[in-house]
């Protein structure tokens, strides 16, 4: 598990009609209903952006890709400086548990636009994942920065430098 201090909400909220509550994103351009997910969203683009200090330029958020003949979304999409895709995060809900479905859904998304580094949030658990020569690697933070260990074929992470393949 990754540990992401989401910095305090400086979300603008309204309800409109006694109904639907909406909020500002973190830009302030726009508003969105304010679903679980959407919660998640954008807490964790404030963390890129106001914790981790990433520019907005190379962050993409809610895009079209095509999976074989589907059209899906992915959640965020984080560039490098050379604007190639650097770090997929695919939100769910707090309800939601991430289970192996969960990252099965973002390794699906993988394949039609490939990055080095997976997540998954709920916004109260974070797992990451880094491709390291063609193995999937859990990450784990320890003091200061991420380790990465490989992924046995069960998809569990493992401390010993073997190099199963996610399947």
């Amino acid at each position: 598990m990754l540990n992401i201090p989401f910095p305090e909400p400086d979300f603008k909220i309204e309800t409109r009609q006694g109904r639907k509550k909406r909020f500002s994103t973190t830009s302030g351009k726009k508003w969105l209903l304010l679903t679980p997910e959407e919660w998640v969203r954008q807490n964790f683009l404030a963390y890129l952006l106001r914790v981790q200090q990433y520019p907005s330029t190379l962050i993409a958020l809610e895009k079209q890709i095509r999976v074989g003949e589907l059209i899906k979304r992915f959640d965020i999409l984080v560039y490098d400086s050379q604007h190639q895709p650097w770090m997929m995060v695919e939100c769910k809900a707090p309800e939601v548990p991430l289970t192996e479905s969960t990252l099965q859904q973002v390794l699906r998304y993988h394949i039609s636009t490939p990055a080095k580094y997976l997540v998954i949030t709920n916004g109260k658990a974070t797992m990451g994942w880094e491709k390291k020569m063609g193995n999937w690697c859990c990450c784990q933070q320890y003091h200061h920065g991420l380790k990465c260990n490989r992924i046995s074929q069960t998809g569990h992470c493992s401390g010993n430098d073997h190099h199963d393949r996610m399947q």
